[in-house]
């Protein structure tokens, strides 16, 4: 590892990989988990990614469909290592993971997806306030190309189009 910024070693990136994961409320995408890491401008991809399929290997972190996670083993290392980490290096890691986290909590709060059924195709479209839902939708689609759009637009604008229906279904102008 080039020694530009805080992490030097192999070990540090590995310590700082899971002082990320254990901040997050759910999986993330390794594209974004090695945004995160490349914050001081120090670790490479092929740093990141030989330190991120070692932890895999080690049983620390699991790695499906592109997202990784954290696994107990993981958690209780991270947790006994990571003061090991500079000050500086966990402080501005944990501003960061505060914009991620809630960008993964409004993630799972919706809910895109789409199912062939017996009379057609269906997209069902979900939104959760962490309680219960408020919104939930199953619309039948001509194709997958409407459905990936209906999805893909819901996804983005949850919330105001929920404001929307709500405004429509009112009679509110």
């Amino acid at each position: 590892m080039d020694n530009l910024g805080f992490l030097y070693e192999s070990l540090d990136l590995k310590i700082y990989i899971l002082f990320l994961l254990r901040r997050l409320p759910g999986e993330i995408e390794e594209e974004r988990l090695q945004s995160l890491c490349q914050l001081d401008g120090a670790v490479s991809y092929f740093d990141f990614a030989v330190c991120l399929q070692e932890l895999s290997e080690s049983g620390q972190v699991t790695v499906e469909d592109g997202f990784c996670r954290i696994t107990e083993r993981g958690d209780r290392n991270a947790a006994a290592v990571e003061d090991s980490l500079p000050y500086s290096v966990r402080h501005n890691a944990e501003a960061a993971c505060e914009k991620e986290a809630e960008r993964i909590r409004r993630r799972g709060s919706i809910t895109a997806r789409h199912s062939q059924r017996s009379d057609g195709l269906y997209v069902e479209l979900g939104l959760n306030d962490g309680l219960s839902d408020i919104l939930h939708l199953e619309l039948l689609c001509a194709d997958e190309q409407q459905a990936g759009a209906m999805e893909k637009r819901f996804r983005r604008a949850a919330e105001d189009l929920y404001q929307e229906i709500v405004r429509l279904l009112s009679g509110e102008n």
